[in-house]
This record gives structure tokens, C-alpha cells and sequence, in this order.
């Protein structure tokens, strides 16, 4: 068995122009390997070719070319094992407002031939906190917990890999949180996860690893820490011992910025200046350094920066 619960390799897919629209390339060579056990991120701006891979995935789309594996089980030589391995909730709540939460997971896990003594109903439904509405009905449900009924939807036949599809879109911080919580929860029992999500720190808070995708490209793809190391801006803020009311002639090639009475913030890049040389620098200056603070990067500084490089070189 492989290491990897998803494994793609060169995938591509061209969508066929139409009387109103050309043809759209929208995934060039695409190459993810999603380690067994792990949170992995799926990130990139609207129309970056997401959807599409999930998709493709789920066998709801045919690819173009490239080769797409689930649990080391090929999508085009075993189809319906390899959609077995995987469970995906979609962005959009839908829902049978006639029936039960109960009945739902139940007719669902019948869709997908469980076998009634192995079905994990009222299981499902504890572990997304809605024991208590297994027999009410679904129209009667909160947004929020709607959008936990789908989790416990897509995992009624026990897939090992689970997709969340922008799981938290429009909901409150509360139940964000919750949810986040529920990921946790889930991979900690060794379901693997692809999430794909515009809240940033969402995936800063949650994922292992991150592949971020634009223009039907992957434009980065490394752990967490690697990624959030990549951005190229520092901004470091000195608090001075004393008042001063200009900033230094010695100081000002670096640009420094004035903030209140004491203290001066630097944005530098660490390849093009040490930090021994810029208080060097201000020592030099006839200013003495109280404290020093940093404003750490975070996922949508980089995000922000490898996508607006990537359409620059487009």
C-alpha cells in the first residue's frame, strides 16, 4: 500500500469550447500526494481549478488526461471502489426537508449498498452532537446543524478520505469553531482530510500541509511551516528608551515608520539586511532599543504573495 491517501499525477482537464464560450484549459499538470493520517489544504482564488479536481475525484467530472489514485485505488480502473474511498460535503447544504436526520443518513447508507446491521446512524449523529434531532425533522434544523448533517452524509459508508468542500462558508464564528473542532476530531481517528476553504486561517489553524493552486496550477506545495517561511517581508517595530521627534538622517534609507512617540517600524525583506545591521544601524543613530516586537506572517500574507506573482508572470 501506498503512503498516500490521494495521489495525482500530471492531471489535466480541458473543458470544450461551446457555441457561447472557447475552450478552457482548467487544470495544467497538476501533481498532489496527500499523506494517509493528514489535514492537507487546498487553497487558490476563485476559478483556480478546485472545484474541478474535487470533481474529478468524485467522478462527477471526466479528466482530461493525468492519472487520479484514492487509497491506492485508480479512479479509472476501479471507479465505483475508488468513490467508495472517499466522502465529500459540498459547499452547498441540501437537504430532504421531509425527512429525518435519522432517515436521512439511513437512505443515504442504503445509496451507497451498507448493509442495514452495519449502518452507523445514531453513531453518526453522536459524533456531530445531533442525537437529540434524530427523529425531528430536517426542515426544523438550524443552519449549522444542516451543515454537520452533511458531514455525517458523506461519511455514512466509513471512507477513509473526506473532503470538505468550503465547510464553513457563511456561517458565525461559533459555529466555525465547532466545526473546526469536528475536523480535528475526525482526523485524530485517522480519517485523512482535503479541505479547500477562503478563510486562510481557517487552514492555518488546521492543515499539515498546503498546495496552493492558481490558474489551473499548483504554485506551491509543502508543510505548513515551509510555506509560512516563504514570505519575504519582515515587519520588526523598535520601542526607543526615549522620546525622539524626527526620525534619524542615518535611518532613513531603510524607510523606516514613525508610530507614536517611540517607537520606529522597519519592513525589510531578511535576505537583503540582517537584523544585526539594522541596529547596528540604530545605535549608530544615538537611539537605545527598550523592546523589540515583530509582526509575524501569516497564510494570507504568503497567499496573497505567491498568487499576485503568478499573475504578474501570466
Amino acid at each position: 500500500m501506498s503512503d498516500y491517501a490521494v495521489e495525482i499525477t500530471d492531471l489535466q482537464k480541458t473543458y470544450k469550447a461551446t457555441k457561447s464560450s472557447p475552450e478552457k484549459k482548467a487544470l495544467h499538470n497538476v501533481n498532489l500526494n496527500i499523506e494517509k493520517g493528514s489535514i492537507f489544504g487546498l487553497l487558490g482564488p476563485n476559478g483556480a481549478g478546485k472545484s474541478t479536481i474535487i470533481n474529478i475525484m468524485a467522478g462527477l467530472t471526466v479528466k482530461s488526461s493525468g492519472s487520479v489514485k484514492i487509497w491506492d485505488i485508480d479512479i479509472d480502473q476501479n471507479p465505483r471502489n475508488a468513490r467508495s474511498a472517499i466522502g465529500v460535503v459540498p459547499q452547498e447544504i441540501t437537504f430532504d426537508p421531509f425527512f429525518t436526520p435519522a432517515q436521512v443518513l439511513d437512505i443515504q447508507a442504503g445509496l451507497y449498498g451498507v448493509p442495514k446491521q452495519e449502518r452507523r446512524t445514531m453513531e453518526l449523529l453522536k459524533m456531530i452532537r445531533l442525537e437529540d434531532k434524530a427523529n425531528a425533522w430536517a426542515r426544523s434544523l438550524s443552519g449549522g446543524m444542516r451543515r454537520r448533517l452533511m458531514v455525517a452524509k458523506a461519511m455514512v459508508h466509513t471512507p477513509p478520505v473526506l473532503v470538505l468542500d468550503e465547510p464553513t462558508a457563511g456561517v458565525d464564528i461559533e459555529l466555525r469553531r465547532e466545526l473546526w473542532d469536528n475536523v480535528k476530531r475526525l482526523n485524530k481517528r485517522g480519517m485523512t482530510i482535503l479541505l479547500t476553504t477562503h478563510y486562510l486561517e481557517e487552514a492555518q489553524e488546521l492543515c499539515d500541509q498546503i498546495a496552493i493552486i492558481n490558474h489551473g496550477e499548483v504554485i506551491a506545495c509543502e508543510d505548513k511551516e515551509a510555506i509560512l517561511a516563504r514570505i519575504d517581508n519582515k515587519e520588526i517595530h523598535f520601542r526607543m528608551t526615549e522620546p525622539f521627534k524626527t526620525i534619524p538622517e542615518q535611518l532613513k534609507t531603510y524607510a523606516p515608520e514613525r508610530s507614536g512617540r517611540r517607537t520606529l517600524i522597519f519592513r525589510y525583506s531578511p535576505k537583503d539586511l540582517e537584523m544585526d545591521t539594522l541596529m547596528s544601524a540604530i545605535h549608530d543613530a544615538g537611539l537605545r532599543i527598550a523592546d523589540i516586537s515583530t509582526d509575524e506572517s501569516d497564510l494570507e500574507d504568503v497567499f496573497l504573495q505567491l498568487t499576485r506573482r503568478d499573475d504578474e508572470a501570466a
